[in-house]
């Protein structure tokens, strides 16, 4: 599958608002609101297509972390800090390597000299075995109303 990168637009943040994964996953469904839709459409998120379709999204800084984060101090200088989704009928199937491989290079070649960053709920176990296949760390913990988080660093 030959991935390509796309600026957000209303229908496609639109789509993406209307994902919804299975548990324990559905953690990451989100609610098609205006401010959902407002944040998707501000700039800092791009639509990944693969063969046409769309796969995913993508974002980088400050929208890729969370807020009780930034507010623990998590989030040291030096980094760019990369979120991403994929669509929920493409998760589980072995499809993430190629995803994540492909939007950790663009993030790579946009802020070139900055080591990725990114932030992952602690129970995605599935999630984090990708990222350290990636050579991520874990490097700190915080915790908000909903979920306990782990921030984990690239070395290498």
């Amino acid at each position: 599958m030959q991935f390509k990168k796309q600026k957000m637009d209303k229908a496609t943040a639109a789509e993406i608002l209307g994902w919804s994964y299975e548990e324990p996953y559905d953690f990451y469904n989100n609610e098609a609101s205006e401010d959902s839709l407002s944040e998707l459409l501000d700039g800092s998120y791009e639509a990944i297509y693969g063969n046409g379709e769309l796969v995913g999204f993508l974002c980088a800084g400050r929208a890729a972390q969370v807020p009780k984060g930034i507010a623990a101090g998590a989030y040291r200088e030096g980094f760019i800090d990369i979120g991403l989704g994929m669509h929920p009928e493409l998760t589980g199937q072995g499809n993430g390597q190629r995803f994540f491989g492909y939007a950790a290079s663009v993030i790579q070649r946009e802020h070139p000299g900055l080591c990725l960053r990114l932030t992952v709920a602690e129970f995605n176990a599935r999630a984090i075995h990708l990222y350290k296949k990636f050579d991520f760390v874990e490097t700190r913990k915080f915790s908000t109303d909903f979920a306990e988080f782990i921030v984990m660093e690239q070395r290498g």
